[in-house]
This record gives C-alpha cells, sequence and structure tokens, in this order.
C-alpha cells in the first residue's frame, strides 16, 4: 500500500461518449484483431464513475444504473481495475458507483471509455504518477478503443486500436446521435463485414496526409466520412440507413453509422439546428436521441475532470 495514501478518497470521473468520423477496416492481425484506420472524436455525452478506495475490505464492489451490465470480471471498469492494482502491487478495496448514459453496444465506446476513467482515477487516487503511455498500454491489454481515451478528443487510431496519434480538428461542431435501441455485437459485426467483402480496399493518400500534418479540418473531415461497416449492416438493419437519411434531411452536414454502430449519428455546424433536429426525432420517434458538442477535452488533458464528492457513495 503506498505510503500517504489517502484511504476513503473519492473521486468522480466522466467518461466521454466517442464517434469515428472515418473507420476502415483493413486485414486480420496474426493476433486475431483486424488492422483499422479509424479517425476518433469524442463527444460531451457522459458515463460517471465515483470511486472510493476502501481499507475495510480487498474486493472490487461495482453498483451500476444499468441492470443490463455485469459487475463482475465481465465488466471492463472491473478488469481495468485489477489490472492496475496488479501492477501496482496494491491490495485494496475499490467500491465504485457507475452511472450509465452511453449505452450498451452502440458503437459509442461507452466500455472502453469507463475503463479508461478508472484506469486515470485510480491513478490518481493511489498516487502513482503513471504517464499516459504507460495507462494506455494498460488499457490497450484490454480493449482495442481504450487507448483513444487517453489522448482525446480527437485522433488517429491504428493497427488493432493501440497506435493512437493525437491531432487537431479546430472548430465546433455539434452531433446528433441517434440509438434504435438495439445492440450490435461487435465479433457479430466484423464476421458480417468479412462476409459480404470480397477484398479490402487500399487507405487513401488522405489518411496519410493526416498523420503527416496532424491537423485537419472540419471541411476535410466530413468529406472524408466513411465507415466500412455500413454495407454490411444496413442490409440487415434498413433502419440504420434510414435514421442516416433522415439526419440529413434534418440538416445535418453529414451523418454516418459510428463504429459497429447501432448508434448513427449527424454532424451540425450550428447549435441551435442540432437541438431542433433532436427534439423532431424524439417527439417523432422511441429512439433514444442525444445532442451535444463534439469534446473539447479528454480524460488527461483537463484535471477538471475530477470532482470531489460528497461522503458516501451514491446508490
Amino acid at each position: 500500500m503506498s505510503d500517504g495514501m489517502n484511504l476513503g478518497q473519492e473521486i468522480t470521473v466522466r467518461a466521454p461518449a466517442k464517434v469515428n468520423l472515418c473507420i476502415r477496416i483493413l486485414d486480420r492481425l496474426p493476433n486475431g484483431y483486424h488492422e483499422l484506420w479509424s479517425l476518433m472524436h469524442s463527444v460531451d455525452v457522459f458515463d460517471h464513475l465515483n470511486i472510493r478506495l476502501n481499507p475495510d475490505h480487498d474486493r472490487i464492489h461495482i453498483r451500476c444504473d444499468n441492470h443490463g451490465l455485469p459487475v463482475d470480471q465481465r465488466n471492463l471498469v472491473y478488469r481495468a481495475t485489477e489490472a492496475v492494482l496488479r501492477r501496482a502491487e496494491q491490495s485494496i478495496g475499490v467500491d465504485i458507483v457507475l452511472q450509465k448514459a452511453i449505452p450498451l453496444a452502440a458503437g459509442l465506446g461507452g466500455g472502453s471509455s469507463d475503463a479508461a476513467a478508472m484506469i486515470y482515477g485510480l491513478n490518481h487516487l493511489l498516487k502513482l504518477e503513471w504517464e499516459l503511455p504507460y495507462m494506455s498500454e494498460v488499457g490497450a491489454e484490454l480493449g482495442s478503443d481504450i487507448p483513444f481515451f487517453f489522448h482525446a478528443p480527437c485522433a488517429v487510431v491504428r493497427g488493432w486500436g493501440q497506435e493512437v496519434i493525437p491531432c487537431v480538428l479546430p472548430g465546433q461542431r455539434w452531433v446528433v446521435l441517434v440509438n434504435p435501441g438495439f445492440p450490435i455485437e461487435t465479433k457479430w459485426a466484423y464476421e458480417q463485414l468479412a462476409s459480404c467483402r470480397s477484398h479490402v480496399q487500399p487507405l487513401s493518400p488522405w489518411t496519410a496526409s493526416v498523420e503527416e500534418g496532424l491537423s485537419i479540418s472540419w471541411a476535410e473531415a466530413i468529406e472524408a466520412m466513411e465507415n466500412d461497416f455500413e454495407p454490411s449492416l444496413f442490409p440487415v438493419y434498413p433502419i440504420l440507413e434510414f435514421i442516416k437519411e433522415k439526419l440529413r434531411a434534418l440538416g445535418a452536414g453529414a451523418a454516418l453509422l459510428s463504429g459497429s454502430g447501432a448508434t448513427v449519428f449527424g454532424v451540425f455546424d450550428d447549435p441551435e439546428r442540432a437541438h431542433a433536429a433532436a427534439k423532431q426525432l424524439r417527439d417523432d420517434t422511441q429512439w433514444l436521441v442525444f445532442d451535444a458538442p463534439m469534446g473539447s477535452a479528454g480524460l488527461s488533458h483537463t484535471p477538471a475532470l475530477y470532482e470531489a464528492t460528497p461522503e458516501g457513495l451514491p446508490v
């Protein structure tokens, strides 16, 4: 146990959602993952993790307001906690309350963001002083999207998710997220993609220019928005293509499936238009709809993401 550790200290960490402004799925790697190239951006829709060190026991205890999410070793937050304690050679109880806003299995990276937030939060509580590359390494062992959240708000993600290149996307945009209410399992989505395409399209020269310049305009990003999962998933779930067309009709500059779905998002250059589109969709459908700014910071960039919480974890 670290000397001087303030046992019983607790914090709240915000875990943002993400969207894939571009996602290309390339060949399968020897480790079983597919190689990918993606331009990711965080979105200001947040899960919240209340984390407390508890010297009265040595277990990991998670409570979650979404009862569809397991709170044992199947949960990425649980496994992230185990990984940090193992590497830090610590034995102490950790009490966690996970408040979910990001839907499950939705292509928005909620589980990965929660795991990144957990690693970052324990690094703070245990006074480990781990640097970003080390926290990313811990996260990469648990899931392919986790390293991105240490480099948000915007980054190119390569390999199987472990290679992250932060880049600048200046200017503010707003996003409307539309989730039709059903999950898409990532493994199945990859299998569907593999069965539906005959070959892999090579990356365009634009992807190399982004990596070299480390900066891109919103006009370029919108022009290049692409998701390799769409051709294989839209025939199975026609509602996804309908949502994409609906968002364009409501004024989005572009719309796309995020990750392997099932959330579709539209990018707006005006907050009022985004809000109006979201309101109409909420009024007319039973879909889960968010309108929010594109993220302006990531876990590791804004210490204010840590907020003191009162004594006692919320139920």
